[in-house]
């Protein structure tokens, strides 16, 4: 636990208020004022104890735990350092702010990179926009992956079933899906080469009771461009729109959580078998020194 870890930036406009953490940056509570509609995760450590963490510089697990530069070999855990991390409050108005993470020595240990990660969050109307910058500080090329992992309250009211619920898929051109490919993963947490499509109906793919037993499903190479949610009664209540080249959907394996993750993804776990460099990974970024790498997502509240 660290000082930071209760201290929240609060946020409004005329239509939605949020709250984001110091501790990680982390989006912990998105509200419609109208009717005080909760839309993200609790963080209930029965289930799952965080709500909004940012991926970084890792996006799920490298394989043995360990990753290698030339012939050095760095321990990582799954999904990066940055969510744990306390952020620094580097500017606040009524409806944006914006936090910034620094490598330090703890950080140079295991992730040998000079960097600055800033993490921002604006409301605009009905939506909150999360960006993100990445700024290479060091004098070599820079390595990294950087991802979303939204968890949004699944039912929404208590007294609905999740089962009653769909998730409605569009391409990046808007359009509702009729399939659409998924990476498997192995029992490992590592990618396998097995892949397997879904078919959807009216581009809905129905939240059944064992959709996320073998873990996420991962939707690769940009084949959508948004996800929303569907509620018993059609209506499509949330929406999450991106540009990342991955999406992630997941909620714990074999636990029915009353929440679904929707996950924006610039990078990805290692594939089984995997044995190359940092600079070999599948769907990994590299960064010139003194660049700066930018990208956002957009939830969108009916």
């Amino acid at each position: 636990m660290t000082g930071q870890e209760d201290i929240r930036i609060r946020l409004e406009n005329e239509m939605l208020e949020a709250q984001i953490g110091l501790h990680g940056a982390e989006l912990k509570s998105l509200k419609k004022k109208a009717k005080g509609t909760e839309y993200m995760w609790c963080a209930d450590p029965a289930y799952w104890g965080r709500t909004s963490p940012v991926l970084f510089p890792f996006i799920g697990k490298v394989r043995d735990q360990k990753y290698r530069i030339g012939d050095t070999e760095y321990p990582m855990g799954q999904h990066g350092f940055a969510r744990d991390k306390d952020f620094v409050l580097a500017s606040v108005s009524q409806k944006e702010a914006w936090f910034v993470l620094e490598d330090d020595e703890e950080t140079r240990s295991v992730y040998p990179f000079p960097f600055r990660l800033e993490i921002g969050y604006r409301l605009d109307e009905k939506e909150i926009c999360v960006m993100w910058r990445i700024t290479n500080t060091g004098d070599s090329d820079m390595y990294f992956s950087i991802g979303g992992h939204p968890a949004f309250c699944c039912p929404l009211r208590a007294w609905e079933k999740q089962t009653d619920y769909s998730l409605c898929i569009r391409d990046r051109e808007g359009k509702k899906m009729g399939s659409f490919v998924n990476r498997v993963f192995g029992q490992n947490g590592l990618a396998t080469e097995q892949e397997v499509t879904y078919e959807l109906k009216d581009g809905l793919l129905p939240i059944e009771e064992h959709l996320f037993d073998g873990d996420a499903l991962i939707l690769e190479n940009g084949q959508a461009g948004s996800v929303s949610f569907v509620d018993p009664k059609g209506r499509e209540y949330l929406s999450l729109s991106f540009d990342a080249p991955l999406v992630g959907l997941w909620s714990p394996p074999k636990k029915q959580a009353p929440f679904v993750c929707i996950e924006p993804w610039y990078g990805r776990c290692d594939r089984e078998g995997f044995d190359g460099e940092l600079k070999d990974r599948e769907w990994e970024n590299s960064l010139e020194p003194g660049k700066a790498f930018e990208a956002a997502y957009r939830i969108r509240i009916a």
